[in-house]
């Protein structure tokens, strides 16, 4: 069954994809069936620059256990460099 949860937020980085680096512009996150993981179904990250077409495209799937575990350490790696004085 879809789920059909999918969001997406404007970000400011890089990617690197197949062509190499690349600007990304957009982080699509969802949670639907895998495309390529042992998963049936999977959180889906996908970090995209949509004006330079479907090659700027970096994509992951993983379970929900990693996205929790991502997500703690995300906001441990924040929180150290503001602390640090160093975060923009």
């Amino acid at each position: 069954m879809c789920t059909m949860i999918s969001t997406i937020t404007p970000i400011t980085g890089s990617g690197k994809g197949a062509a190499g680096w690349f600007e990304v512009s957009q982080a699509n996150v969802g949670y639907d069936h895998a495309t390529h993981g042992q998963f049936d179904h999977a959180l889906l990250l996908d970090f995209v620059n949509p004006d330079l077409g479907a090659s700027a495209r970096v994509a992951v799937e993983m379970d929900i256990a990693s996205g929790k575990a991502l997500i703690a350490q995300l906001q441990a790696a924040i929180q150290a460099a503001e602390q640090s004085g160093v975060a923009e």
